[in-house]
C-alpha cells in the first residue's frame, strides 16, 4: 500500500474528518487493515443481524404474530426489497458523498428499525420494519464492499472483500449460539428480545464506522508515485455512463442473480425447516446454524484468494457449483449426517459471491466507480433475493415441504455456474 495521508486527493471530496487518525500512526498499522476491521464489522450489524438474524428467531416469530410460510418468505421478501432499493443507488451514493455517511447512516437506520422490529403487534407492521432494516442494510452492504478498491491493491482486493463478508459469518456464530439460549430464558417473548438485542449491537456499530472509516482510500490519493487515472479520481456523467453501458457490468449482475435467487432459500428457511421436518430442536438447529458460521469464517479469505489466483471467472463457477450440491443435498437428506455435511459445504462458499463480485467491479472499472458498479449489480441480485422467499415459503405451503424450493434453489445455483463459465470474460481489466 502507498503511504497514507490526510492530503487533499486530486478531484475527491475530502474533508478533515477523512483525515487518518494519530493512533493508527502510533500503533505502527497500516490504515487500510483500521477500515477493513470496521468494514467487517459493519456486515455483522447490516446483513449479519439485520438479515441472517431473521433465521433463527422465525420459528418464534411465526408463533408469536401467527404466520404461515408464506407469510414467513413474504416477510423475507419485503425486508429484501427494502435491500434492494437502496443497494441500487448505495452505490452511487457512496462515490459522491463517502462511504463513511453511507455506512453509518445505513447502520443506525437498521439498528432503530430492528428495535421496533421487536416491538411489532401485526405481521403489517412487523413487515413495515423489516422494509427499513432492508433499507439499511442494502447502503451499508453496498458501501462497504465498494470500498476495497479504494484501500487494497488488486492483487489484494479479493482477500479483502473476502475478510469483509465474515462479518455474516461471525453473525452466523453467535446469534446460532445465543438466539436458542434466549428464547428458552425469555419464553413466548423471546423473539421480541433478540431483535431488541440485534439492534442495540448495530448502533455499537455505527459509532465504531463513524470513528474509523475515512474516506475514499489512498488508491483515489496523490500520495501514489505515479498519479491515477482521470478516470478514477473524478465522477463525471461520462463515467456514469461506463457503469451502466457496460456489457461486462451487465453480465456479472445477471450471474449475480442466480446467487441472491438461491442461496436466501437456503439461509431463510434453514433452521425452520431443521425444526418443523428434520426432527431438529431449537436449540439443535441452532447449532447447526452455528456450525455453519464457523465453516464459513474462512470463506471470503479463501476464495477472495482463489479469484485472484485463477480469476473471478473459474472462482465463479466452483462456487456456484459447491452451493448447487450443498442445497440438493439438504433437500435430499433425512440424516443428521447430510444435513451437517450442506451446512458445511454451503459454509466453505457462503459468502465467496458478493465477495468475488466487489473485487470483479474493482477490477474492470477502478476503485472510484466500483462502489457505483457494485451497487448497479446487485440491483440484479436483490432482484433474485426479493421474489425467492416469497416462492419458496408458497411451495413450502403446497407442497407440505421445503425439499422442492431447496431443489429449486440447487437448480438456479448451478445456472449461475454454467452462466459465469459462458458469459464472463477472462480480462482484467475494460479499456
Amino acid at each position: 500500500m502507498p503511504e497514507l495521508s490526510g492530503q487533499k486527493p486530486e478531484g475527491a471530496d475530502f474533508r478533515a474528518s477523512d483525515a487518518i487518525p494519530p493512533f493508527s500512526v502510533s500503533l505502527g498499522l497500516d490504515y487500510c487493515w483500521v477500515v477493513l476491521f470496521a468494514g467487517t464489522l459493519a456486515v455483522f450489524g447490516a446483513l449479519g443481524l439485520g438479515r441472517f438474524g431473521y433465521t433463527v428467531v422465525l420459528p418464534a416469530m411465526q408463533q408469536g404474530l401467527g404466520m404461515d410460510n408464506t407469510k414467513a418468505g413474504l416477510m423475507a421478501t419485503m425486508n429484501l426489497a427494502g435491500y434492494l432499493a437502496l443497494s441500487a443507488i448505495g452505490g452511487a451514493l457512496s462515490a459522491r458523498f463517502g462511504p463513511k455517511r453511507v455506512i453509518t447512516a445505513g447502520l443506525v437506520l437498521s439498528s432503530a428499525s430492528m428495535l421496533f422490529t421487536g416491538m411489532a403487534d401485526s405481521f403489517a407492521s412487523a413487515v413495515f420494519w423489516r422494509v427499513l432494516t432492508g433499507f439499511g442494510s442494502g447502503a451499508t452492504n453496498v458501501a462497504v464492499m465498494g470500498m476495497w478498491g479504494g484501500w487494497f491493491s488488486e492483487k489484494r482486493r479479493g482477500m479483502a472483500a473476502g475478510i469483509a463478508v465474515t462479518g455474516s459469518s461471525l453473525a452466523l456464530i453467535s446469534t446460532g449460539f445465543i438466539v436458542p439460549r434466549i428464547l428458552t430464558i425469555s419464553g413466548p417473548a423471546g423473539w421480541r428480545v433478540c431483535w431488541s438485542g440485534y439492534g442495540a449491537v448495530t448502533l455499537f456499530i455505527a459509532l465504531i464506522a463513524f470513528l474509523l472509516i475515512r474516506g475514499h482510500g489512498p488508491a483515489l490519493s496523490n500520495t501514489f508515485k505515479s498519479p491515477p487515472a482521470p478516470s478514477e479520481t473524478a465522477v463525471s456523467t461520462l463515467q456514469w455512463g461506463r457503469v451502466y453501458r457496460s456489457p461486462f457490468v451487465w453480465r456479472l449482475g445477471l450471474v449475480y442473480t442466480a446467487f441472491g435467487f438461491s442461496y436466501i432459500i437456503y439461509m431463510t428457511f434453514f433452521v425452520k425447516s431443521l425444526v418443523a421436518e428434520g426432527g431438529y430442536s431449537r436449540a439443535a438447529a441452532g447449532e447447526l446454524f452455528m456450525d455453519m458460521g464457523l465453516a464459513s469464517l474462512m470463506c471470503g479469505f479463501l476464495w477472495g484468494w482463489v479469484s485472484d489466483v485463477i480469476g473471478r471467472k473459474f472462482a465463479l463457477v466452483i462456487v456456484y457449483t459447491i452451493n448447487a450440491c450443498a442445497f440438493a443435498l439438504f433437500a435430499l437428506s433425512s440424516s443428521p449426517i447430510g444435513f451437517l455435511a450442506s451446512a458445511l459445504l454451503f459454509g466453505l462458499t457462503a459468502w465467496s459471491i458478493p465477495a468475488i463480485m466487489a473485487a470483479a467491479c474493482g477490477d474492470m472499472l477502478g476503485p472510484r466507480l466500483a462502489p457505483a458498479a457494485l451497487g448497479f449489480i446487485t440491483l440484479f441480485f436483490g432482484i433474485g433475493q426479493t421474489v425467492a422467499p416469497g416462492i419458496a415459503g408458497a411451495i413450502a405451503d403446497k407442497a407440505g415441504s421445503f425439499a422442492p424450493a431447496f431443489l429449486l434453489a440447487s437448480g438456479v445455483a448451478l445456472a449461475g455456474a454454467i452462466g459465469s463459465f459462458v458469459f464472463l470474460p477472462m480480462a482484467r481489466r475494460e479499456e
